[in-house]
Parts: C-alpha cells; structure tokens; sequence
C-alpha cells in the first residue's frame, strides 16, 4: 500500500462508531505494550509461543510465498497436501474432545449425523505484507477509543492489536487487511432439509479506498456484486459505499433490479436484512465473517479459548472437485474439510434495549493470527442456540493476507444450511488487489451497466 494511500486515512482523523461504551474514555495502548509487536507478540497482537501442549506451534512469520512450481490459473495449491488427519472428531467420541469444541459445533455433532471434523496438524499460516504491519506498530499508540468514537485511526489495518473490549476485538476483524481490493467469481447452494438445493452465481467486487483511482473522504470502501445465475435473479445488481465514519455518514446501498430495469435505494441491505438467494438462512450483517456498523449490540470480550475452527482449508477450493463432490444433504462432504486447533477470541454480542435484530445474542470466534472471524453462533431471544456459521481461512501466500477460501450456516431447528465462496467449476481465480474507478460505483453506473457487470 502507498505512502499516498496511507496519508488519505490519515486526513480522516476519527473513525466513529455508534456503540455507547461504558465510562468516557478508554485508555490509548501505551508505548510498552506497543514494543511487543513483532518481539513476543506477532505484528498484529497473536502470541507468538506455541501452547504448552506442543499443539499450538509458535509463528514463525507465517507463509509469504507459493509452493514451487505453483500455478495461479489452477487455483490456491495446498501446500498440505499429503497430510492426513490427527483424528476425527464425531458424534461418538465428541466427549473426549469436548475443551476444544465450542458450543456451536457440538450442537452440530450432536445434532447433524453427518456433521464431523478432521483434525489435522496445526499450522499458523497467517501472513501481512511488512508495510502493513509496520503501520499496525506505528499507529499502535495512538488510536483510541473514546466513548462511541476511535481517534487517530491512521489507516491501521489493527487498530487494537492487544485488545481491552469486545467492541475493540470486532473493530479488528472489520477493518482488517484483505489484498485492497478483490474481484472474485463464486457460487453459492442453499441446502434444504431434503437434501434439494440449486446454485447461485455472484461476481462481486470490493474496492478498498486506497486502490480507487480517486479518493473519497470517509469511505472504506466501494462494493458492486451482480448475479449472474439463476434467471430469476440474473442482472440483479447491488452497490454499497461503506463509510469509516459509521455515525456522520450511515452505509448508502442502491439495488438495480434488472426486471424493472430501474436502480433504487436499498436501506435494509445491512443488519438483519436477508439477501436474496440466501433462503433467509443468513443475514446482511453475516456476510464476511460480520460487516457493518456494531452499534446494535454491547460487545464483551470473554478471553481466549484452544478450539478446533476450519483452518486452511485449501482442499475446498480446489479445481479437480465438482460440486456434487462438496455439497451435500446437512452439510458439506467432511472428507474435504479441515479443522486445526487455533487460539480464538471470543467475544459476546448482546442486543441493546430497543434495539432490533433477529438474533438477540451472538458469539464470535476470532483466529488471534488474522482477527478474521471463524466461527459464530447466533442465538434467538428466548436463548436458544439457533444458527452456527463456519468459515474456512487459507493463506493466500502470493499477496500475503489470510482470507476466507469458503463460508457456511447450518440452521440447527430446520437442518438446513447455505455454502457459499465455491469456485472449483469456474476457470476464473479470484483476483486481489484489484484497481477500481469511481465512476463504475455510483448508482448511473449501474443503470449504465444494466446489471451486466
């Protein structure tokens, strides 16, 4: 990232969120804590040692480069390939691992016969370019947290590198580093109890603000995405402008509807919206792990657990699978799956008084090397544990950054469960930091476009 892009964020000098916090003002990370970074703390705030057990290996830097001879047209080659799983973990024998379960994915083995995880060995791939995490240190000291509002943001990509609060930990998982940009062809199947489903198409681009030929004062970044299949959906176009101000400038999103062949405002694309061609099986707000403005919920930070989370997870991206391979009745095929035990965050999210959504609580689970969110289970407002999401991380080792290969919500009362981010059908690989223009999102682009791009 340029030295240019940088001094833009800069010039936004708060980033203000619309979550009351407790007390007036939050203490500023001092100097000390700051020179962990990269000494025993990882550049982004992870510890560095591996766990007593030896199950946990330390950081070593992570993976920087592709395995020899990889070729990026075949898709993101497992650099694992070859291993095979330490265990099992089923509905017979899920007791014995039970301190490395969170409750969401116990409810699926218990619940979901043919819901298991391969255990492999772990490996703590997550990687950032140095300038990136040269600025997580510079910055380090002087963002804050006051009130409702973070100063001082300075385009760091961890704000809270050694988190005091849940609504810190979330922050982190927001604003993460994600290649600036991405351009990505994928497919989606919502799967019924029966076992029926069919697919959805989607090409989607996110632009960061750094990589848009202009900048724009208090965006983070630019979104258009477009289906592509089914008919019934097909030329459906939406476009949202994500601000870094979440109060002074709320999230403007537009739809183009390619039936009525006209573009409208789209205020009920965040929160608990439900996007079309989901099923109602996920909210806006699930997508990329959580998106949005946290100001619906009071967040805690409830520490840091040893759980088994997907983890690169290479095999589910890979081009010699069809979908049928991947897809099936109650979940995906477990033998393409991969679980590692990681470090996670956890953190807690519960629904303010007045406020609506239909998810009265939340668990957050966060891989402490990416701050990326891996697990989530939503709960409804009676307390029943409802909705458990999975999403698998690889590192993406010719950018660097630790992104989602794949991601996934059962739904525990219907059986039923969406997968989305597949591409192993399409000739197409997603592509990182991508260019945008600003003149393709806004909404004459897409009358312009028509919903064709």
């Amino acid at each position: 990232m340029t030295k240019v892009a940088w001094n833009v964020l800069r010039r936004t000098t708060t980033l203000v969120v619309a979550v009351v916090l407790a007390g007036s003002a939050n203490a500023r990370l001092s100097a000390a804590d700051a020179e962990r970074l990269g000494k025993d703390l990882t550049p982004v705030g992870a510890e560095k040692a591996g766990n007593a057990a030896g199950s946990i290996p330390a950081w070593t830097g992570g993976m920087t480069k592709p395995p020899a001879g990889w070729n990026r047209e075949e898709g993101y080659a497992n650099p694992f390939e070859g291993e095979t799983p330490r265990f099992t973990i089923t509905a017979q024998n899920y007791e014995q691992y039970r301190e490395g379960l969170a409750p969401g994915v116990t409810a699926l083995l218990k619940r979901n016969p043919n819901f298991r995880m391969p255990v492999y060995p772990t490996h703590r791939t997550a990687a950032l370019p140095k300038e990136i995490t040269d600025n997580v240190k510079a910055q380090a000291t002087q963002v804050d947290l006051q009130g409702f509002g973070v100063t001082n943001l300075g385009g760091s990509t961890v704000p809270f590198p050694i988190p005091k609060n849940g609504l810190e930990a979330m922050w982190n998982h927001i604003l993460r580093y994600t290649g600036g940009g991405v351009e990505r062809l994928g497919h989606s199947f919502p799967v019924r109890p029966n076992g029926d489903t069919y697919k959805i198409g989607f090409h989607a681009f996110r632009i960061y603000d750094q990589n848009m030929d202009v900048q724009t004062p208090n965006r983070l970044y630019s979104a258009k995405g477009s289906f592509i299949e089914p008919a019934s959906l097909k030329g459906t176009t939406f476009l949202v402008h994500e601000p870094i101000d979440q109060v002074a400038e709320k999230r403007s999103a537009w739809i183009y509807n390619a039936g009525a062949r006209r573009v409208r405002r789209a205020p009920d694309l965040g929160y608990d919206g439900i996007n079309d061609g989901s099923e109602g099986l996920i909210t806006t707000d699930q997508v990329d792990g959580y998106n949005g403005a946290p100001d619906r919920y009071d967040w805690k930070l409830v520490g840091k657990r040893e759980l088994f989370v997907p983890y690169n997870t290479y095999e589910m991206g890979s081009k010699k699978l069809k979908y049928t391979d991947i897809v099936q009745k109650g979940t995906v095929n477990p033998a393409h799956m991969r679980y590692e035990l990681h470090r996670m965050w956890v953190v807690e999210g519960t629904l303010k008084p007045g406020q609506s959504h239909i998810y009265a609580k939340r668990t957050f689970y966060l891989d402490e090397d990416s701050w990326a969110v891996l697990m989530e289970e939503t709960y409804t407002g009676r307390g029943d544990l409802w909705r458990v999401a999975l999403l698998g991380q690889v590192q993406y080792y010719d950018v660097p950054f630790p992104g989602y290969r794949f991601g996934m919500v059962h739904d525990l009362d219907t059986g039923g469960y969406i997968v989305g981010g597949l591409d192993n059908e399409l000739k197409t690989v997603v592509k990182f930091n991508a260019k945008g223009k600003v003149a393709d999102f806004n909404p004459d682009a897409l009358r312009r476009d028509g919903g064709t791009k």
